[in-house]
């Protein structure tokens, strides 16, 4: 019986090991939670998620594709128009987010944006 619990506590480790190393990248959480509203192009992208240099929300579009939360897709016109949605993944970790939210507002001190 000890083995089955330090073989769910490993796989539940590595499991958080993973998630956290995607989910716990600045920016990443702010990217799920503008694509929620729909599908966006890269410039709408960066208004919705502030203050984020290009560069970097084009390395965190990438590590959210390549993770299968966020899908990118475009059009065969010219110019050629690229958007991101979520992708089945992205929109089965929003309760996931909702959840650590609420955790973090009532355990956390949570400073909220300034407006």
């Amino acid at each position: 019986m000890a083995i089955r619990s330090r073989l769910v506590s490993t796989e539940r480790d590595a499991g958080l090991q993973t998630a956290f190393g995607i989910l716990g990248k600045k920016w990443n959480g702010r990217i799920l939670a503008a694509l929620r509203e729909g599908p966006m192009k890269f410039t709408d992208l960066r208004r919705a998620v502030g203050a984020i240099t290009d560069s970097v929300l084009s390395d965190r579009l990438v590590d959210l594709t390549e993770a299968g939360l966020v899908q990118r897709a475009e059009t065969r016109t010219r110019p050629v128009h690229i958007t991101y949605r979520l992708s089945q993944r992205g929109e089965n970790v929003q309760p996931v987010l909702d959840d650590l939210a609420v955790w973090a507002a009532k355990n956390l001190e949570v400073e909220l944006p300034r407006n």
